[in-house]
């Protein structure tokens, strides 16, 4: 098992950078263990990863990825706009309960999409722009609970 730490610098000249490398990483490696701390004095999350490398055989051809379902700017209608809500102070308490950023549990471009798209499994979670193997495992139930709910 490997380990990496990411940086995660809050002010805005960094964190979109910041955040990039770090889901970069997340792409190309098999996560094992995710352990995450704030850095009151520096203002920054330090972000360590336990991995393993994804093994590719040279004769295997990588799946091309499909495009994923994101809610461009779309505007939500009542019924979205309630689901919309509900993950919003869902992924809130979860944030304060995890001591993480709400953008490290979903970002607002990903619950819009959710809140549009209306997924009722997990596997169609990961039509969803920003949703992989990580995030439905974490949240994706609790997630489709609360689309089913509203």
């Amino acid at each position: 098992m490997k380990v990496k730490i990411f940086k995660i610098r809050l002010s805005k000249e960094f964190l979109h950078e910041d955040q990039k490398a770090l889901d970069a990483f997340l792409e190309s490696k098999e996560i094992i263990k995710v352990e995450t701390a704030f850095v009151n004095d520096e203002n920054y999350w330090s972000v360590v990863l336990y991995f393993e490398e994804l093994k590719v055989s040279p004769n295997m051809v990588k799946e091309a990825k499909h495009v994923k379902y994101s809610a461009d700017d779309d505007a939500l209608n009542a019924d979205e706009e309630k689901i919309l809500d509900a993950l919003k102070l869902w992924r809130s308490e979860k944030a304060r309960e995890q001591n993480l950023p709400t953008y490290f549990i979903a970002t607002n471009k990903e619950l819009s999409s959710v809140a549009k798209y209306r997924p009722a499994k997990k596997e169609e979670l990961l039509d969803i722009k920003g949703f992989g193997k990580h995030k439905i495992e974490n949240y994706g139930e609790e997630i489709l609970e609360i689309v089913e709910s509203i």
